[in-house]
């Protein structure tokens, strides 16, 4: 049955002048041969070309100086291989020397797209009907690293957009390394992850429990720098791997939230970020939190992540566990299903699961509740984002691949006490690529990675070809009828 899409004109497109000062290591050889070149320079010369590099780029970064500094402190144990104290060192020759470890980063230049929305905490100061939401996309640049940008904005009583002003500084999060480790599950993630315990268990036996972020990194540090097989080393590496992706990461409370990137900062994540599903979760007590899952990503291996905030201000980061804590799309439910934590997931890739848990981190013995029925998904099938409450049951957008790896949007209908059971399923696509949408990085996909409900309809923001974003509305009650029948 044909179910009538409402396409809004908005675009949502990348913009390459955001840009984020990183830190910029050029290798020990080469650093330390530029740092005996700074300090070759009289105090004038330091001081013209750290003038020259301020004026150039104070404008385009909130407090570039602190920048500079931080990365200069990035060096210090190169410092001490050079036998340089650093005290030696005046402000200015920091300054400078900062300078030259930093590098902007475009963090939109290639695609903004995957698109999640959620309704902000503060609802203060609307009118009737509005609303005001906050949406969430995969920024793509070079070298196609992803992160987590977002913007805010009010949906009016027509499911109309009005964006807030976007900012042009973008503030990098401090980094909050979680201190200690729950030994037994640590050592069970290990298992998940098939590292041989013969290679971990002389470290994990030594370490107490909780044992000590700084402890297991020493540890590990200090055998790798012996000689050792290479299979124990990329066994132990994978260990500093994991212990890196615990952490928090909190933005200054002067920034705007349009002006906050959640960047690649572990190495589970190097290769990127990608695909965070953000949903309102609403506890037993009634009590509030924003969850997001998303796909980190090594260049070689995939590990879901489990984000949490009270204020998209502070994050919390944590890896997810258990044998079906594999693979992409998992999308928590927005409340307990039966006392119960519940997920969907891509466990294999092709087929949509449901999995239940006491913890939302622990995932096992995924159930299959979708597989590729109809031609435009027979490739797979999977999430398009968390599930939604209506009195008619749970609303679950899915994502189909058919012929030509085409990417559609469709949309099914699940019992809300015992969510394995499905009550409908479109057998046509909610949405499918237009002429117009066809061309981007990726050709021929429309895909969103969350919706909400709002007047009646149904707000769904989608990617178009991996390049930019959109949204269209529709009707529930129509929506609804489809389904059913």
């Amino acid at each position: 049955m044909y179910v009538s899409v409402n396409r809004k004109d908005v675009k949502f497109l990348p913009d390459s002048s955001r840009v984020v000062a990183r830190f910029f290591n050029n290798g020990e050889k080469r650093t330390s041969e530029l740092i005996q070149r700074v300090l070759s320079l009289d105090e004038l010369s330091v001081t013209r070309e750290l003038d020259h590099t301020l004026r150039e780029f104070a404008g385009r970064h909130r407090n570039i100086s602190q920048i500079f500094l931080r990365h200069f402190e990035n060096h210090r144990a190169l410092l001490d291989q050079m036998e340089i104290e650093v005290s030696k060192f005046s402000k200015e020759e920091k300054l400078l020397i900062g300078s030259y470890a930093t590098m902007e980063y475009s963090i939109e230049s290639a695609a903004m797209f995957n698109p999640s929305i959620i309704e902000d905490f503060d609802q203060s100061f609307l009118a009737k009907g509005e609303k005001r939401v906050i949406i969430s996309f995969r920024a793509t640049g070079e070298g196609h690293l992803s992160s987590i940008v977002f913007r805010r904005g009010i949906l009016d009583s027509n499911n109309d957009f009005h964006p807030n002003k976007v900012r042009n500084h973008i503030d990098m999060a401090k980094i909050i390394q979680k201190k200690s480790y729950d030994k037994g599950r640590f050592v069970q993630k290990l298992h998940e992850m098939k590292i041989s315990q013969k290679h971990s268990s002389d470290i994990m036996n030594a370490l107490t429990d909780p044992f000590d972020y700084h402890d297991l990194k020493a540890a590990v540090n200090i055998i790798l720098e012996n000689g050792i097989s290479t299979d124990k080393r990329l066994a132990l590496e994978e260990m500093t791997w994991l212990v890196d992706s615990y952490y928090d990461v909190e933005f200054s409370l002067d920034s705007d939230l349009s002006e906050r990137v959640i960047f690649p900062i572990s190495p589970s994540e190097s290769k990127g970020i990608e695909d965070a599903r953000f949903v309102r979760f609403t506890d037993d007590d009634g009590s509030i939190i924003v969850y997001a899952t998303y796909t980190a990503y090594d260049g070689h291996t995939i590990l879901p992540k489990l984000l949490s905030t009270k204020d998209f201000n502070t994050f919390r980061i944590m890896p997810l566990h258990g044998n079906a804590a594999q693979n992409k799309n998992f999308a928590l439910f927005p409340q307990k299903i039966n006392g119960k934590y519940a997920v969907l997931a891509r466990v294999d890739g092709v087929n949509n699961y449901i999995m239940f848990s006491d913890r939302n981190t622990l995932w096992n013995n995924p159930i299959k509740i979708q597989e590729p029925k109809y031609p435009w998904e027979f490739t797979q099938i999977g999430n398009c984002g968390v599930p939604l409450w209506t009195p008619e049951g749970w609303l679950i957008i899915t994502h189909g691949v058919g012929p030509m790896r085409r990417y559609c949007i469709g949309a099914s209908l699940f019992d809300l006490d015992d969510p394995t059971k499905e009550i409908g399923r479109l057998s046509q696509p909610l949405l499918s690529p237009l002429e117009d949408e066809r061309e981007g990085y990726v050709p021929n996909v429309v895909y969103s990675c969350g919706s909400l409900i709002n007047n009646g309809s149904l707000v769904l923001p989608y990617a178009v070809s991996d390049y930019a974003s959109s949204y269209a509305t529709v009707d529930m009650d129509e929506l609804l009828h489809a389904l059913k029948k």
